[in-house]
């Protein structure tokens, strides 16, 4: 999974060709850290598919807000730089991010 930051975000996420899901979390999260080793899974098992990064929200908050994500965990897909879809909150599960994936680009 590639780190993002505030400024790496535009260049990876909005700027980037074809698929990119990102997982949205932050350090006093305790289900994003709970449901990163699950996104990590996804991210090998769509290798080549789907680009996976993952953006810590503590340091990155104006971002967060400009991308409309207001709870976490959020997990977006973006296509081409454009949001398609998301998952967020109680919805953030393995088969909720999996399901998404499979909708859009299955």
């Amino acid at each position: 999974m590639i780190v993002v930051d505030k400024n790496t975000f535009e260049e990876e996420v909005l700027k980037a060709n074809g698929w990119v899901l990102v997982d949205y979390w932050s350090d006093g999260c305790e289900p994003c850290k709970a449901l990163m080793p699950d996104v990590e899974e996804l991210a090998k098992k769509y290798e080549g598919k789907v680009k996976f990064c993952k953006l810590n929200t503590t340091k990155a908050r104006r971002l967060a807000i400009s991308q409309r994500v207001l709870g976490l965990p959020t997990i977006a897909l973006y296509k081409d730089g454009q949001k398609v879809d998301e998952v967020t909150k109680e919805d953030a599960t393995k088969a909720n991010i999996e399901a998404m994936i499979e909708k859009h680009i299955g």
